[in-house]
Parts: C-alpha cells; structure tokens; sequence
C-alpha cells in the first residue's frame, strides 16, 4: 500500500467553506484509472483531480479530472483550484501553468495579491464555443421542478454549449431561480444517446448574473460553481450581442449556503468565440490517502 498527498481547496471564493470544494492529488504517479475514479467516489466532491507528468515536457503537468461518477474531458473549477494549488508548490513558469487534458491543452493564469502570494487563478477553455440544439423548454422545466413559463426563451432557446465540456445553458426568470430542484427521472428521460445531461439555469437579478448548475446523472445533485458552464455562458452572451469581447461575474452556490464568484470573460478571435474563468481559492485540508 503506498500514500499519496492531497489538498483541498475551496474554488470562487475568498472565505473558507464558501465556493466549490475541490481534492487535488499534487503527484499522482502510479494511481490506476481504477483508483483515481474510487478516489474521486471516496471524497465525493464534483470533482477531483490528479497530476501527472507531461507527455511534453513544455507543459507543467497532464491533469485527470473525475467527478463521483466519470472522468471529464475539461471543468473550469478543478483547473482554477489545480493551478492554485501548483503555483503555491512554485510549479508555475512566470504565472502561467499549462496542462495537458483529454479536451486539449489549457492554459492557466496564476494570480498574486501585492505581497507576491497566490490567491487564485484564472483558466482559458481550451476550445472555440460551439452550440446545438438542447432540450425543449419543456422538457427544461420538467428537470428543474419549475413551470414551462419560467424558462425565458426571447434572447435564446435552451442550448447545449460547449467550450470543452458540453452543458446545457437555460435562462430562467430571476424569482424561479431559488425554487429549482432536479428531478432525476426527468433528466432520465432529457439526457442524451451518453445518458449525461448537466443543466446549467441562469437569470438576471437587477443586472447581475445568479446561476444554479444540476447533474444528478453525474452524482452531482447541484454544484456551488460550475467553471465550464460559465466559460460557456460568457462565450453565449457574447455570440447573442455584435460586441467584440465582454465580461461577467456570475454568482453562484448561494441556495447551498456556499456563495461562489465566477469571474468570466469572452473574446471574438479568429476562430470563433473564447472565454476565460477565475477567481479565489481558499487551501482547506491536507493529508495523505492510502491506496
């Protein structure tokens, strides 16, 4: 039996016990695919992530994400509170950490308050937005526990975005947003040929952006901060307007009592629309697991 060192970090937030809580396994050389997945089962968090060394030895690491259930191609939340934990080790090159992940490559920024310590980080997805045609509003309301009316189709129809990591974005009237709650069996039934469906809400309360984020099909009943779905919605917002670039906060975990802040931006390039993530991490445990 051999240990292996984790930390855990809370992720979008300045406050321990606030924000998304993330386990990091900074050297996770000779952990199966196996363990990693058992690992991620036994922590129980959204998700977990393990470093391993670079294939190109340009890179900082490759990282593997795992929420209770699979492995995911890309999550904003794990890189922002990964990068966090590594620029502290000193792992970063000038601020900047880039690793290896099955969506692609992804560079992450490490950001530093004015004594030079590591405060938190911000991640760019690693792919251009794409979009398909999502569930009906229907079929939306019937996941969420809400009425057909209270999701808002007049700038967008429900939609599967993706920069990495494909989630379903809905906007939803701001007063509808603190009542949602996922009926599993309706996700059953609205998730695609992979049996996944992770369901991102979003309103406007007085200008500012509130979100929820439900994928129990995942083993995440609902997730205070969802990094992929909102590289996604800054990425969406910005392809409904002609603007070159925007940014958003986007609050988010405040119905389970841990309030997350989502720092997004979204750019017009050459290839299509890219977005940007960060924000605040907070280290919380350390220790070893036995595996």
């Amino acid at each position: 039996m051999k240990t292996y060192p984790f930390v855990t970090v809370d992720v979008f937030t300045d406050t321990r016990f606030g924000g998304n809580p993330l386990a990091v396994f900074p050297d996770a050389s000779g952990l199966s695919d196996g363990d990693m997945q058992a690992l991620a089962r036994e922590f129980n968090l959204s998700e977990t992530t393990f470093v391993l060394p670079p294939e190109d030895p340009a890179n900082t690491a490759r990282v593997r994400i795992f929420t209770p259930a699979h492995e995911l191609p890309f999550a904003g939340h794990p890189n922002v509170g990964t990068g966090f934990v590594l620029a502290r080790q000193g792992r970063d090159t000038n601020g900047v950490l880039r690793f290896e992940e099955a969506a692609g490559p992804v560079e992450v920024t490490a950001t530093r308050n004015s004594a030079g310590e590591v405060t938190g980080a911000t991640v760019a997805a690693p792919n251009v937005l794409t979009l398909a045609d999502g569930p009906s509003p229907e079929a939306i309301a019937a996941c969420a526990g809400l009425h057909p009316a209270d999701v808002m189709t007049s700038s967008h129809a429900p939609v599967e975005a993706s920069l990495g990591n494909p989630a379903v974005i809905a906007e939803v009237a701001a007063e509808a947003l603190a009542s949602a709650a996922p009926d599993i069996e309706q996700f059953r039934r609205a998730a695609g040929s992979d049996g996944k469906l992770l369901l991102f809400l979003y309103g406007f309360d007085d200008g500012h952006i509130r979100a929820r984020m439900f994928a129990p099909l995942a083993g995440i009943t609902e997730d205070p901060a969802t990094g992929g779905a909102a590289v996604a919605l800054a990425a969406l917002l910005l392809s409904l307007s002609d603007d070159a670039n925007g940014a958003w906060d986007i609050t988010q975990g405040v119905e389970m009592g841990r309030p997350s802040t989502l720092r997004t931006t979204a750019t017009r390039s050459g290839d299509g629309i890219r977005a940007t993530v960060g924000g605040d991490c907070v280290q919380v445990l350390s220790g070893e697991a036995m595996v």
